[in-house]
């Protein structure tokens, strides 16, 4: 027997947050049209967070702009917030909607105790919208991964290539090499 609520509509969503249905303060993000809340940050995932958004303003192109923690929206009745984004800029400055797949640039998730949920739930899903690029920041292995080439295999998608990087490896970001040291708490 599924016990699970019927699938909720974006729309639906914002109805709920809008009446308090859903308490103003809570931490929540719409999967495939379920409620999941979010789990409370840690120091090391808060400090992953902010050495991004240092490191990150300088090497945007002029038509990028970065968020931290704000929803992007996907088609499945999905309304994800991943911890950074690199999105392009529109001309409404994203009024009409949250930034949809063919915005997206780069999508970054650190991860320690949502790991498991980053790594088995939300990255097929980013995949299945195919948003080339999406960094993991596995804080229990002390390691950015980073996923391209989404694709589907036998119904399921995924990311066909995954690249490690620990202490003293470099990564690439628009083109110009930072130290993983900088970016892992």
């Amino acid at each position: 027997m599924n016990t699970q609520a019927p699938p909720l509509t974006i729309e639906e969503y914002h109805r709920l947050r809008e009446t308090g249905a859903i308490a103003y303060d809570a931490r929540t993000e719409l999967i495939r049209g379920q409620i999941h809340p979010m789990i409370a940050k840690g120091t090391p995932h808060t400090i992953c967070c902010r050495n991004f958004l240092k490191l990150l303003p300088p090497l945007l192109a002029k038509d990028e702009l970065l968020q931290c923690q704000d929803p992007i929206r996907l088609p499945n009745a999905s309304e994800p917030e991943p911890d950074i984004a690199i999105i392009r800029q529109r001309a409404d400055n994203y009024s009409s909607s949250h930034p949809e797949p063919a915005d997206i640039v780069l999508l970054v998730e650190v991860a320690d105790s949502s790991l498991a949920f980053d790594r088995d739930v939300k990255l097929p899903l980013y995949a299945e919208y195919e948003i080339e690029v999406v960094w993991l920041v596995n804080l229990q292995q002390d390691r950015i991964e980073i996923y391209q080439q989404p694709g589907e295999s036998n119904g399921k998608f995924a990311y066909q290539v995954c690249d490690f990087y620990g202490r003293g490896d470099s990564v690439e970001v628009e083109g110009v090499a930072i130290a993983a040291d900088q970016i892992l708490p």
